[in-house]
């Protein structure tokens, strides 16, 4: 067996975890930090941005947004069930982190909404000078670059299996195992866990949240997210919390191909569930969380977005009628091709073209063709006048007439799970009596508790910047935990 000491043990080095280990010690703590994984940064590896409240960024974009009125959206939304304390600590300190950042070398493009009806709280990591995917990636190693530079060991494919309790309840130290199978042994003050959650458990998500992978829920698997994390904080006296997932909606198979396909189908157009009716209105498809709830909750957690060769040509004439950072293309130009290429590939279950009306609910297994009929016949009506059933902004009523149609069918997806481990606003662990566990630290998805049943995405950027923020406050803590130790 391997003996080390430390200062502090940061579990995990997503951008919770990196964060925490950068201001542990900037604040002069030796620290180790035990990544399971080859390579840092976790999910946010694939992220774009952190959100921030008072920027410089969006003063000079003109965005009008500030922590009073980001918290009261915030708090109205979730129904005031969630740490109000959190909330308005994080979003205090957003802005000061994404300077925080900038002063580690990390550039921002600017400030984004997500999509149109959100706020432009989203701060898009410059990739090549401009705007791109993986900006987390950037930022994370960033990150880890001055974590290093301050003297944090990281060890790769390393992870903990353990973590120690004194006999007085305090926490002091940390097993773990590398990866030629040594035992590793750390002494230690304290402790941060901030393991990024459990997306890659559908046993874990079964047990603790009652989705079936691959039938209710389709999340989307970041490798090595079983929740050890959470599993050890627990092991270790923490107290758990519910645990939620970032829900969103997808196309199981297609929604990573041409992006033409998935952008095409999330369009505010016509969407039945397998009984052949609406259930939304369909502007909320913007929205991927609200959508991903109607959705969670239809007959067989699936939902048809449902066009045809008119509405096509419009959006390839014209333009779509909705954008988002995540889905954006310039033309549609390839989606009929795409989706036949889709529908050639034996493995297909995400999209469906018929030359009729009844052929299409066949082909999707609506249970009453009849009744389907009578919905897209009342649709087509009202997109003569007003949608009287949902409401619907009449400029994205678009009937559902020439042929061929077609049709996407969704089902709930999310980024990951959020929640399990109970924290207070320190980021201090709590046991079951809602006492802190002494030198016993977590942050990031392993304890985001903060929006109640629904990801908020009207402040996007949400989940990496609380991720951040709460790495940033559990590394300050531990630092002044252990200081008032030597003291």
């Amino acid at each position: 067996m391997k003996n080390l000491k430390a200062d502090v043990v940061v579990i995990g080095t997503g951008p919770s975890g990196l964060a925490a280990c950068v201001e542990a010690s900037e604040a002069g703590m030796s620290v180790i930090a035990l990544e399971k994984q080859n390579v840092s940064g976790g999910a946010a590896n694939m992220g774009m941005g952190p959100l921030g409240i008072g920027t410089r960024h969006q003063q000079d974009q003109m965005v009008d947004i500030d922590v009073e009125r980001a918290f009261k959206m915030f708090m109205e939304y979730t129904h005031w069930r969630v740490d109000a304390n959190m909330v308005k600590r994080y979003f205090e300190a957003s802005a000061g982190t994404i300077e925080w950042l900038e002063s580690l070398g990390v550039e921002f493009a600017g400030a984004y909404k997500y999509f149109p009806k959100s706020e432009a709280t989203w701060h898009i990591v410059a990739v090549n000078g401009g705007i791109g995917r993986n900006g987390g990636a950037i930022m994370n190693k960033h990150m880890l670059d001055r974590a290093q530079e301050n003297g944090v060991e990281v060890m790769y494919e390393t992870p903990a299996k353990k973590i120690l309790r004194d006999d007085e309840g305090k926490i002091c130290g940390v097993d773990a195992v590398d990866k030629d199978g040594e035992e590793i042994h750390i002494d230690c003050k304290a402790v941060i866990v901030g393991t990024g959650g459990a997306g890659d458990s559908p046993e874990y998500m079964k047990e603790r949240m009652g989705y079936t992978y691959g039938k209710d829920l389709f999340n989307i698997v970041i490798p090595g997210l079983k929740g050890e994390g959470i599993k050890m904080a627990i092991e270790a006296g923490a107290a758990t919390t519910e645990m939620t997932v970032e829900k969103i909606y997808i196309l199981p198979f297609s929604d990573f191909g041409p992006q033409s396909v998935p952008v095409t189908f999330m369009q505010p157009n016509l969407m039945v569930n397998v009984q052949g009716r609406r259930f939304i209105n369909e502007e909320m498809m913007q929205n991927t969380t609200f959508t991903g709830n109607a959705i969670q909750i239809q007959k067989g957690a699936v939902g048809f977005s449902i066009l045809d060769q008119k509405i096509v040509n419009g959006y390839k004439k014209k333009g779509l009628d909705v954008v988002n950072f995540v889905h954006h293309v310039d033309n549609i130009d390839d989606f009929e091709q795409a989706c036949d290429d889709i529908i050639n590939d034996p493995n297909n279950p995400d999209v469906v073209k018929a030359d009729t009306l009844e052929e299409l609910a066949e082909k999707l297994g609506i249970e009453d063709v009849d009744t389907f009929l009578e919905t897209v016949e009342e649709y087509n009506d009202m997109c003569e006048s007003q949608d009287t059933l949902f409401y619907k902004p009449s400029k994205f009523m678009k009937p559902i007439e020439k042929a061929p149609f077609y049709a996407g069918i969704f089902h709930p997806s999310g980024y990951g799970t959020l929640g399990g481990i109970k924290i207070d606003d320190k980021c201090q662990v709590l046991d079951d009596d809602w006492n802190a566990i002494p030198g016993f630290f977590a942050c990031g998805t392993d304890t985001c508790t903060i929006y109640g049943d629904s990801y908020m995405f009207l402040l996007p950027g949400n989940t990496m910047g609380y991720c951040v923020n709460t790495g940033r406050f559990a590394g300050e803590a531990a630092a002044d935990y252990v200081d008032e130790l030597d003291d």
